[in-house]
């Protein structure tokens, strides 16, 4: 009885695709499409148009507050959105629908960058990591691309990058997953670094542990501005690279170029962001990053101080649904 009853778990976990793919359910519901060498591990999304509905407002209030300022919001689908086949939909929700109802609840005065499509039209390529749940720098390349679009601004073309591999990459769904079928299929992770001048200092932020017994409590505390470089190295086979950009996201960076005009971007963003930076060198005088988890600024004060002329917000779809994503925001506003 016991083995009837795992032979049916396994059966209603696994199904068969359309284009002979196959395409399994496994921990956390992560879900592997295709075996072997080519197996993409990628998160469902269970989220809805009303998840959402908190983002848009934290982001028309800084339109509100900033009237002065370009600001922009990309909003950035998952893996799931493309990679999902249609014969297990079921087995996580539309994101089109989601990032349509979003973009409608903003404000005239701010600009929508939509890649959704820009992102679909390059989908046979490696856009997204099959082993990580991040996309890839070649995805942050076109989401870029659209931006500078949006923004008016210059965009080399990817020949122009120094293009860099760390070969037999195995990211974050392996630990997501825990399933060997993602560990045995490693791939390259390529990002690309600008020959444009230009450098980089942070205020690195990390959690420090106060207090005794019942008064016990973890705090974030802030460094003092310190240089450092802006690709971290990574050796072939580290399961962190995509960690290349910046070293994560315990950072708040400045990037300095030699590029004119007058223009700053500050880039309000998660971890998806960390990749959007080193295309728009070429672009702005500076560009600021700030993560919407680790900032103990007030960012109006820091907007001035810095000049900051244009605010981009740039979230993965699973992060703009989340509450605590957009009160990050409106806490950065009085704190």
């Amino acid at each position: 009885m016991k083995r009837n009853l795992l032979i049916l778990l396994i059966t209603a976990l696994t199904a068969s695709t359309t284009d002979g793919q196959t395409a399994r359910r496994v921990r956390n519901g992560i879900i592997l499409v295709d075996t072997g060498r080519t197996v993409r591990a990628i998160e469902p999304y269970k989220g809805t148009t009303d998840d959402v509905a908190a983002y848009a407002a934290v982001v028309n209030k800084y339109k509100q507050l900033f009237p002065e300022l370009n600001v922009y919001c990309m909003v950035i689908p998952n893996a799931v959105a493309y990679y999902c086949p249609d014969s297990v939909r079921s087995w996580t929700q539309a994101e089109r629908p989601v990032i349509n109802s979003l973009m409608k609840r903003l404000s005239a005065e701010v600009k929508w960058v939509d890649i959704y499509d820009t992102l679909q039209a390059h989908v046979a390529e490696p856009i997204y990591s099959r082993t990580d749940h991040h996309w890839s720098p070649l995805g942050a390349y076109y989401a870029s691309q659209e931006f500078a679009r949006v923004a008016g601004v210059v965009f080399p073309p990817l020949r122009d990058y120094e293009r860099r591999v760390i070969r037999d990459y195995v990211g974050s769904m392996f630990n997501f997953s825990r399933d060997n079928a993602v560990k045995q299929a490693p791939e390259e992770f390529v990002y690309y670094v600008p020959r444009t001048a230009f450098r980089a200092s942070r205020i690195n932020y990390r959690n420090v542990t106060i207090g005794k017994g019942r008064r016990r409590r973890t705090v974030l505390t802030a460094s003092e501005p310190e240089e450092f470089d802006f690709f971290r190295p990574y050796s072939d086979g580290d399961g962190a690279a995509y960690c290349v950009f910046m070293g994560g996201d315990l950072n708040t960076t400045t990037v300095t170029t030699d590029v004119a005009g007058g223009r700053r971007l500050l880039i309000l963003k998660d971890s998806y962001g960390n990749a959007l930076p080193p295309y728009l060198f070429a672009a702005f005088e500076q560009i600021h990053v700030v993560d919407c988890r680790y900032f103990l600024q007030n960012i109006g004060s820091y907007i001035s101080r810095n000049g900051i002329t244009d605010l981009l917000f740039a979230n993965n779809l699973i992060h703009a649904s989340m509450s605590k994503i957009s009160q990050n925001y409106q806490r950065f506003l009085t704190q």
